[in-house]
């Protein structure tokens, strides 16, 4: 057998060197994926050191393994051959142990010490903030809502339903088809806004008829059966245009949002030129609910809604006006290559369209070091909550908190433009900012029990984390004005979910605007304004007159005498006895 000397085998090592890298890297691509889907973690950005304490020690990967054994092989040989050569550091291994290096040389500072103000970026919009239309005109429900879904979106809408519906009845289709006008199509509309206020337990009960439940108002619309065939046919995107992208299904060509493209960026385009954002603002999920099997559908543990589509969501953070939107569709290659959470701020935010010094708040989802700094590059302001195992975030820096540190307790450390701050309150808090400094007198009240009694007691707070709280539910005040008058139903086509939230988003953007320009109306007063107005109704409606109007009210007295019952007691109606006037009077001159 070959003897080989300490030198030699170390050689073979450096050549094999890449062969190992790629195996393991491999192996942990596929493992971060799958955490990803899971458990909502970005495999880009989380990376777990082994210095970490509170999480436990990843087991070693294949190719891991067979380096280390490799090298205590040598390390034995050497030894024998009292040859002294030192292992190649991976370039990774060698980044890592340089990051660990700087942090330990950083300390936790706390509230008493002073901390510099970051560098203020001027608040320079490209517009002025607020609603783009004027004030002093009138702007009805009706007109605000077609800023959004606009007669000429609507008519390209009506061409790929009539498209639709003709494909649909070529291939034996019993129903009867009529094309749908542009004025059919707001009426329709208007009745998934109606059925949105009025809630039964099926479409077909609102033509219900005979019975004291019945909702006479959607049959002086439409008739049920045309109802039905619009919502089987609706149809966002052309049906020669689904055939030509499904045949590169399997291929990069394959556009998953195919089905709704049109009219989405028609409704995205609307979003940002009716309304400007003011600073601050918002970044978050979304959830439209929905279990088809698409490949785009999510599962989220930790939201309301588990099952659906996810929509990253950029909202005004005072007022919950959606600004922008996209729709995840799966697993990307990641463009960037920083992972899906820096992908999904960074196309959201538009440095043209919004302009500079905005201040962008996210959860710990999004918030890494390096998204922060290079946003603070294109001069947004960023600030959120961050997990500890994030790369370049302080690990172990002395004089850290400890899960026996009192309640108000504060650690900050200061790294150029970011200031990473660590707050006790019932757990420990983590915010990094390149907004504001760590501390500057702020406190929050705490209902805390002491001597079996409850009182109310003041603790410092950090400033990042006092403004978070303030500004990061933009995206959640949008959710719930939608969920209040929402257009989701259960439907039989994935991509008519799509459609319905996009309803959802112009009626609630529209009247948050409304509510901006003029502010007298409320939400449900709006909505039932907007829906008479699709309709082509008034909303005040005379009753019916019908023949039971005539009837007296009073009931009879108790009688004994049977054949008296139904008259004892009672007053003739003026009406009715007039009525007979006139006969008996016509009888006579006869």
């Amino acid at each position: 057998m070959a003897r080989f000397s300490g030198k030699d085998a170390l050689q073979m090592i450096l050549d094999n060197e890449e062969e190992f890298t790629f195996s393991s890297e491999e192996d942990c691509n596929s493992d971060d994926e799958r955490v990803h889907f899971q458990e909502r973690i970005d495999p880009a950005e989380d990376t777990c050191s082994e210095n970490v304490s509170s999480s436990p020690s990843p087991a070693p990967r294949r190719g891991a393994r067979r380096c280390r054994s490799v090298l205590s092989a040598i390390e034995n040989h050497t030894e024998c051959d009292n040859e002294h050569v030192q292992a190649p550091v991976p370039k990774r291994a060698k980044a890592n142990q340089q990051a660990s290096n700087r942090q330990s040389t950083l300390a936790w500072k706390t509230e008493t010490d002073v901390d510099m103000v970051p560098q203020t970026v001027r608040f320079r919009p490209a517009r002025d903030t607020g609603p783009q239309l004027s004030p002093v005109d009138s702007h009805s429900p009706m007109s605000l809502f077609k800023q959004f879904f606009s007669e000429s979106a609507v008519s390209t809408l009506c061409h790929n339903t009539n498209a639709q519906a003709a494909k649909a009845t070529a291939k034996g289709s019993k129903y009867k088809w009529t094309d749908v006008s542009i004025s059919e199509m707001y009426r329709y509309i208007g009745l998934l806004f109606y059925m949105a206020m009025v809630k039964v337990s099926s479409i077909s009960d609102y033509w219900r008829q005979s019975s004291v439940f019945s909702v006479p108002f959607p049959a002086t619309v439409m008739s049920r059966d045309r109802y039905r065939i619009i919502s089987w046919n609706v149809h966002m995107s052309h049906p020669d245009a689904d055939m030509d992208n499904d045949r590169k299904r399997g291929t990069p060509e394959h556009d998953r949002l195919c089905r709704v493209k049109p009219l989405m960026d028609t409704i995205r385009q609307a979003c940002k030129s009716i309304y400007h954002p003011k600073r601050n603002l918002a970044v978050d999920e979304r959830m439209v609910a929905c279990k088809a099997h698409t490949g785009m559908t999510q599962y989220m543990k930790a939201k309301p809604t588990r099952w659906g589509f996810k929509l990253f969501v950029l909202a005004d953070s005072s007022n919950g006006y959606t600004v922008d939107f996209s729709v995840y569709t799966g697993k990307n290659s990641f463009p960037t290559g920083h992972g899906l959470s820096y992908d999904a701020v960074t196309s959201l935010l538009d440095h043209t369209f919004l302009g500079s010094g905005y201040h962008v708040y996210m959860d710990n989802f999004y918030t890494s070091p390096k998204l922060l700094k290079d946003l603070f590059a294109m001069k947004f302001g960023a600030c959120g909550t961050y997990r500890d195992n994030r790369k370049d975030c302080p690990r172990n820096a002395a004089n850290s908190l400890s899960k026996k540190s009192a309640r108000g307790s504060i650690r900050w450390i200061r790294d150029g433009p970011l200031v990473f701050v660590k707050w006790m309150d019932t757990r420990e808090v983590s915010v990094c900012s390149t907004i504001h400094p760590a501390y500057t007198g702020n406190t929050a009240q705490r209902r805390v029990k002491t001597q079996d009694t409850w009182r109310t007691k003041t603790f410092p707070c950090p400033a990042p984390v006092t403004e978070y709280n303030k500004h990061m539910g933009g995206v959640d005040l949008s959710d719930q004005l939608i969920q209040y008058y929402t257009t989701q139903h259960k439907t039989m086509k994935w991509y008519r979910k799509i459609f319905l939230h996009f309803l959802d988003i112009a009626s609630t953007n529209s009247f948050i605007v409304h509510k901006e320009l003029h502010g007298n109306l409320s939400h449900k007063e709006f909505m039932e304004q907007l829906i008479t107005e699709l309709c082509g109704v008034s909303q005040k409606t005379a009753p019916k007159r019908t023949d039971s109007d005539h009837v007296p009210v009073p009931g009879a007295e108790l009688t004994s005498d049977d054949r008296d019952v139904a008259t004892v007691g009672r007053r003739s109606c003026v009406h009715c006895k007039a009525v007979r006037d006139v006969c008996a009077l016509l009888t006579t001159f006869h």
